[in-house]
């Protein structure tokens, strides 16, 4: 769970960090990396941001159970993304609610254009959250 958190926390910040650019970018020159100790790296240089999720588990768990890559749109990983990012947001202020399983906000923003691969795997990595802390952030149960 400690892993999850720490991993969670260089998103958030990752995405934070990149929120500041904004408007709309047509396509993306994002750049994904894995090493062998499972973490995975996503660079955008023409954005500015760079994304990295350490968690133990995940990238086991993107290439085996999650969709593969242009399987959803953007515009459905968006629609996913927004009100599970609220939801976590909602629940980093309350820790006498939640405990210490969500300890750093995601700065995600309706309208600014993070690119496919930043929403997709945001997407799986709350996905993934959900199903391995048995958390439910909204509407239906996740499913990869």
């Amino acid at each position: 769970m400690k892993k999850n958190l720490i991993a969670f926390s260089i998103v958030c910040l990752s995405i934070y960090a990149c929120s500041t650019q904004q408007g709309s970018i047509a396509k993306t020159d994002s750049k994904t990396t894995t090493t062998k100790n499972d973490t995975v790296r996503i660079a955008n240089d023409s954005l500015q941001y760079e994304v990295i999720i350490i968690d133990g588990g995940f990238n086991t768990w993107l290439v085996s159970q999650a969709q593969p890559r242009g399987f959803y749109s953007q515009s459905y990983l968006e629609a996913r993304n927004i009100p599970w990012v609220t939801e976590w947001n909602f629940r980093v202020r309350q820790p006498q609610r939640y405990g210490n399983l969500y300890q750093m906000e995601i700065d995600y923003r309706q309208g600014t254009n993070y690119g496919y691969e930043v929403n997709y795997l945001l997407f799986n990595y709350l996905t993934y959250f959900q199903i391995q802390n048995n958390q439910k952030l909204s509407g239906a149960i996740p499913r990869p």
